[in-house]
């Protein structure tokens, strides 16, 4: 691993570095874990020392470390290395798919189909169909969103499918069945499979430019001590910093305390994806009306307000952080009721410093945001969702109808003041910051959009902000040194269109500021990423010294 000791120094000289420190920043000095200087090449001189290494950007760009706000690590390494299902573009494909990979009596595991990008009509495979196309293997296919999935007969019989809720005769397995699905999955991986998993996502991460990712873990999101072996695998080896967030819902404050004393992991929050309902494309997540493509169905809370309340009461008053899996309105609704009950016992002041967050919001109104804003409640949210699934004729107008204008409203939460980060949900969708960034300033609906640079600052500021990390996600002289160095096909100056001026510290002036980022730019390619100055991806002759 090319940690380069902590003792080096590094000067970058000959490109931008977007900095609020000096919005005419050329070069950069980085001394061990830190950020010594930066500023314009001509006084670069001035700080250089005899022995330091000079890299010559050659017009590149430095901006700081992109943080993924919503991982599943391992799960997202076993669809690098294992059946992605992403590009089945019908059921017939996907079965093709599974008869190509498919061998008799083993294990196998796919991830990512999405029949609402099928042909019209057509339907999701049958467990009939699914058993001949494997050949009788047992088989688990996950659902993109990764709350349902397709089984086979084998694998339906191992586990004891049948008789748990969720269960339908076709073999499409939600709630109680699909977790009993995916611990069989857990139990037939090896330790090794495991670790090449990890492995795989931590380096896609950091080729991405992310140098920090919020780890989601819990109960059938991954393997028993998942969490400790990522966490140890990272302080090891080339890799983000590892945030933990373990799905473990608790009653009381001596509750919370046991959990995080007993946990081998370091942990920011007790949740993350604690779900309270599940997801728009499985048809479970919780709405206050029928879903447009499935009348009388609405989908079902799988905490009730309660719960929520005594987990976010305990977690409050433990001084840790809470955070839950919302997606649907009548979801949100749950968690907004559950808050404004513990804000009446312990005071909205002594709720809004705990720092409390909700992941998704995806049909969050102006009541929601409002609540959030009033209760200091953050979001963290998955720009992709949107370029992926909304829009005329996708996946949420399919779902909710005319009810699909209130989703992701990115401007409406930063016009409140909510506490805004952005992540990817890998595997849900993959590592790819800058499309998120395009995403959130370029929405379908325009009036949902955010500035570039507002965009840009809650996919790196705005996650660190919202797992109380120190970090201040910034490139400025004393700060970590948790930076990515980009190829950029055009950097801003000035533009007339207020989310790319954005980009500009000072669009007036002329400075460079960061990339183009409206629709059709093309997106830079990371070429190193570093944390704590520590280089954990480096593209071969991609920068030389």
């Amino acid at each position: 691993m090319d940690r380069r000791a902590a003792s080096t120094r590094r000067l970058y000289r000959g490109g931008a570095v977007y900095s609020p420190a000096d919005p005419f920043a050329t070069a950069m000095l980085v001394e061990g874990s830190t950020i010594a200087w930066v500023g314009p090449d001509e006084a670069a001189g001035a700080w250089t020392r005899e022995g330091d290494e000079v890299v010559d950007l050659r017009g590149r760009l430095i901006t700081p470390a992109f943080v993924d706000a919503h991982t599943h690590l391992t799960e997202t390494g076993l669809r690098l290395e294992g059946l992605d299902l992403s590009a089945a573009a019908s059921a017939a494909q996907l079965l093709e798919a599974v008869a190509a990979r498919a061998v008799p009596g083993r294990l196998l595991v796919g991830h990512g189909w999405d029949e609402s990008g099928w042909p019209a009509g057509e339907a999701v495979p049958t467990r009939a169909q699914l058993d001949r196309a494997a050949g009788g293997a047992p088989v688990l296919l996950s659902r993109v969103d990764g709350h349902s999935a397709l089984v086979s007969s084998a694998l339906a019989q191992a586990a004891g499918l049948r008789r748990l809720p969720g269960w339908d005769e076709d073999g499409r397995v939600r709630g109680a069945a699909h977790h009993a699905a995916l611990d069989a999955r857990w139990g037939a991986l090896g330790p090794s499979q495991l670790q090449g998993a990890r492995r795989a996502a931590l380096a896609a991460a950091v080729a991405a430019g992310i140098g920090s990712v919020h780890e989601m873990s819990g109960r059938w999101l991954a393997p028993a001590g998942d969490l400790e072996a990522l966490q140890a695998l990272a302080a090891a080896e080339p890799s983000p910093q590892v945030v933990g967030y373990l799905a473990e819902r608790v009653d009381s404050p001596e509750q919370a305390r046991a959990v995080l004393a007993g946990s081998a992991a370091q942990l920011a929050g007790l949740g993350g994806d604690l779900v309270v309902d599940g997801s728009l494309g499985s048809r479970t997540a919780a709405l206050r009306a029928d879903y447009a493509d499935a009348p009388g169905w609405r989908g079902e809370p799988s905490l009730d307000v309660a719960a929520v309340r005594d987990h976010v009461h305990a977690c409050t008053v433990a001084g840790v952080q809470a955070a839950f899996h919302a997606i649907g309105d009548a979801a949100l609704e749950v968690v907004v009721q559950a808050l404004e009950e513990v804000a009446a016992r312990l005071g909205t002041a002594a709720l809004a410093s705990a720092g409390h967050r909700v992941e998704h919001a995806v049909v969050a109104d102006e009541s929601v945001v409002a609540a959030f804003a009033r209760l200091g409640t953050a979001v963290s949210t998955q720009p992709a969702f949107d370029a992926t699934w909304g829009g005329p004729g996708g996946l949420y107008a399919q779902r909710l109808g005319e009810r699909v204008g209130r989703t992701h409203p990115f401007a409406a939460w930063a016009a409140a003041g909510v506490p805004m980060a952005f992540g990817s949900d890998t595997p849900v969708t993959p590592f790819a910051p800058w499309a998120a960034v395009r995403a959130a300033a370029f929405p379908h609906e325009e009036e949902r959009a955010v500035s570039v640079r507002a965009a840009f600052l809650a996919h790196t500021r705005g996650g660190h902000r919202l797992a109380g990390r120190g970090h201040p996600g910034v490139l400025r002289p004393g700060a970590p040194a948790t930076y990515a160095v980009w190829d950029v096909a055009e950097l801003v100056v000035q533009a007339p269109d207020r989310r790319l001026s954005g980009w500009s510290t000072d669009a007036r002036s002329g400075t460079p500021g960061l990339p183009d980022m409206g629709p059709g730019a093309v997106e830079p390619v990371c070429l190193r990423t570093a944390v704590e100055g520590a280089v954990v991806h480096d593209v071969p002759q991609g920068l030389v010294g």
